[in-house]
């Protein structure tokens, strides 16, 4: 693998973005680094900042980790970034909307038929039906890694449900409160809109039989869900209800929640629960957590469901490697951000090289998430090689592969004093009647040395995401 491009220092000299940052870490003697590093674990466990690992014995909640030493870009490095996110978000949704209608795209040969309608994740339920102003993903969350200083390459599309927004906001809040003299020498710009920019995308993406000011709920699985500290706390930013299923139910054209001042009628729901759960009388008739008959009251148009039923076809891992070809063949432009070069093991050719250089690749599940089901070749022993080996050729459409990127380092506070670690960044798109995007994102950051996977679950952590006017 190349030399990784460090984000702060080109040879002995501080870039720019970095430059204000320099005195400050040098200075820091390291029992206060320790103390400030204490208190803010004391404050994520207090506020309940915690994530859960499933499969696990005993309280699967964990400590997300938290990083003191921020990521920083420059204005016209974000850009760079937000015009093309804001190009796939575009392209991603038209292909929904084309998918789910005449299928142009796949008529015109751009795309196998087979990897859309015969995906897991594809709905023919809403098939012929268009959500309310033409979008079926309205929080699209790209992953994002960068090679050099004008190099960033999509990882994958998070179109369903991305989740990690609070990390990014309350990290941006630890930061503030436990060095606010940063930001009183910096010009850093804010995302604490960002709860605010969300309800107003929901509620312009209000069913067309919604005659009033909408309201929007947020709906959750429950408190055992991994995320449900997330659902709590954008459901209390926003000053919207957080429900369960068993808080709704469709009576006619509409959907309602229960209170206790009597039925309440709902317009939006920002669903954090997957398709299949959604509708026992339409997916999985065994199911808890959703609300029966919901689906028929969303195609009447009685409400709108966010993201849409659906939405997943599009941020499937083989699909993935067509968004290049979806930004040329609906918006007419050439992508402003590239996909990492990828194989696709179901393609006889693509299979061959992938068994010639599985030791050398990155290879993931196409609808793997989370760190799980990917083998990063360059740190596996050759027994995980072979034993993936086996995966693969058991059944080799079920997976992609990718070169192992010489991912970005930022400084990052270790144990020994600060070192670099490599990050992935997580903007956060929103999609309702304009498309906007706070300037930032999750940055997460892999804390053991020379690790490239920097999921929470595998011993990933978070730090504060700095966009500097210039």
């Amino acid at each position: 693998m190349t030399s990784c491009f460090n984000e702060m220092f080109e040879g002995e000299a501080v870039r720019d973005p970095y430059k204000g940052l320099q005195g400050w870490s040098a200075d820091m003697p390291a029992d206060v680094r320790l103390e400030k590093q204490a208190e803010a674990e004391a404050l994520f466990r207090r506020i309940g900042i915690t994530f859960a690992v499933y499969g696990e014995g005993g309280d699967p909640d964990r400590l997300i980790p938290f990083d003191m030493f921020p990521r920083v870009f420059m204005a016209s490095e974000w850009a760079k970034l937000e015009r093309g996110i804001k190009q796939r978000a575009r392209a991603l949704n038209a292909f929904l909307v084309d998918v789910y209608g005449r299928g142009e795209i796949v008529r015109a040969g751009r795309i196998p038929a087979r990897l859309v309608y015969q995906n897991a994740a594809y709905e023919k339920s809403v098939c012929g039906f268009t959500p309310s102003k033409g979008v079926y993903s309205h929080i699209v969350g790209v992953d994002i890694v960068r090679t050099g200083p004008g190099d960033f390459y999509v990882l994958e599309d998070n179109c369903r449900t991305p989740s990690g927004v609070s990390y990014m906001l309350e990290s941006r809040e630890m930061m503030m409160r436990m060095f606010p003299e940063l930001f009183q020498k910096n010009r850093i710009a804010p995302v604490d809109n960002y709860p605010e920019k969300l309800r107003r995308t929901l509620a312009s993406v209000a069913p067309r039989k919604c005659d009033r000011d909408p309201t929007v709920v947020i709906l959750t699985p429950g408190h055992y869900n991994s995320a449900y500290y997330e659902h709590s706390f954008l459901a209390d930013m926003m000053g919207v209800e957080l429900v369960e299923g068993a808080d709704l139910f469709v009576d006619g054209e509409f959907c309602y929640t229960r209170t206790t001042q009597g039925p309440k009628r709902v317009d939006v729901i920002y669903r954090r629960l997957d398709d299949d759960f959604l509708d026992p009388l339409c997916f999985r008739p065994e199911s808890m957590l959703g609300v029966p008959g919901l689906m028929d009251v969303y195609r009447a148009g009685g409400v709108s469901i966010c993201s849409a039923p659906g939405a997943g076809v599009a941020d499937d891992k083989a699909i993935y490697t067509y968004v290049p070809e979806m930004v040329r063949f609906y918006l007419g432009e050439e992508p402003i951000l590239k996909n990492v070069p990828t194989w696709k093991c179901g393609e006889a050719q693509d299979l061959k090289y992938v068994r010639e250089k599985l030791a050398e690749l990155v290879v993931k599940e196409v609808h793997g998430s989370g760190g799980y089901g990917m083998l990063v070749g360059p740190k596996s022993t050759k027994a995980e090689v072979e034993a993936f080996r086996l995966l693969i050729e058991a059944n080799p459409s079920n997976y992609i592969a990718q070169p192992t990127l010489a991912l970005s380092t930022t400084p990052t506070f270790v144990e020994e004093g600060i070192a670099p670690r490599h990050v992935d960044l997580r903007p956060y798109c929103l999609v309702g009647e304009r498309i906007e995007l706070v300037p930032g994102g999750l940055t997460r950051v892999a804390l053991r040395e020379g690790s490239l996977v920097v999921n929470s679950s595998q011993g990933g952590g978070v730090k504060d995401t700095w966009v500097l006017a210039e």
